[in-house]
């Protein structure tokens, strides 16, 4: 009795069709980007330089505990309140002589920070502290730097500090992008993020 021959299957299409379903999920599948704070770091510290002595008026201390409790300076306060806090504290321009702040708008109280270039921002955290409120503390901090930034660009340049990033990322900005880049320094040269992040207590 003779052999039926297999029929032979047409593979032809298989390597099409394996690239076009590619295609499809490379096209409907969203990728999950990370979210987090923007920080740039500062560069290495110089050992043979000793840090300057901080007077205590000059840090303002915010902690976080386990129960996500917002403490600014031993006392409790809660996330809205924060920002102003902060921006009285970097505005304040308590100092004299050398130590004076020609451009600051607060109290000038005696037992605040000096100026904004000595005042800083100790933030502390607890390792059981959630990271969601975590970053709502670092924002309320970040956005009172912009705050004053906004303020004297605003007065200096005629438009926000805010908008002065945006128009430097703006590929059809008409001006000078140099001189744009000294306005924007000069303006954080004026109010100098400062925010150390202490260790985590356990």
């Amino acid at each position: 009795m003779a052999r039926r021959s297999a029929p032979e299957v047409n593979a032809g299409s298989m390597a099409d069709i394996a690239f076009l379903l590619l295609i499809f999920f490379l096209v409907t599948t969203t990728i999950d980007t990370d979210r987090g704070i923007s920080r740039k770091l500062p560069p290495p510290l110089d050992e043979t330089i000793e840090p300057p002595i901080l007077k205590q008026k000059n840090i303002f201390v915010v902690e976080l505990n386990k129960n996500n409790d917002l403490l600014v300076e031993e006392e409790p306060m809660e996330l809205k309140d924060l920002r102003a806090a902060a921006v009285a504290f970097l505005d304040n321009g308590g100092g004299t002589g050398d130590e004076a702040c020609n451009y600051c708008k607060g109290e000038k109280s005696s037992s605040s920070s000096d100026n904004p270039e000595k005042a800083v921002i100790s933030l502390r955290n607890n390792r059981e502290t959630s990271y969601a409120t975590y970053i709502a503390v670092q924002n309320e901090l970040v956005a009172a730097y912009t705050e004053l930034r906004n303020r004297e660009a605003e007065s200096l340049f005629g438009k926000t500090f805010t908008q002065m990033k945006e128009d430097l990322k703006d590929v059809n900005y008409s001006g000078s992008k140099e001189r744009l880049k000294d306005d924007i320094k000069k303006v954080q040269l004026m109010y100098p993020e400062k925010l150390s992040e202490a260790e985590p207590k356990k």
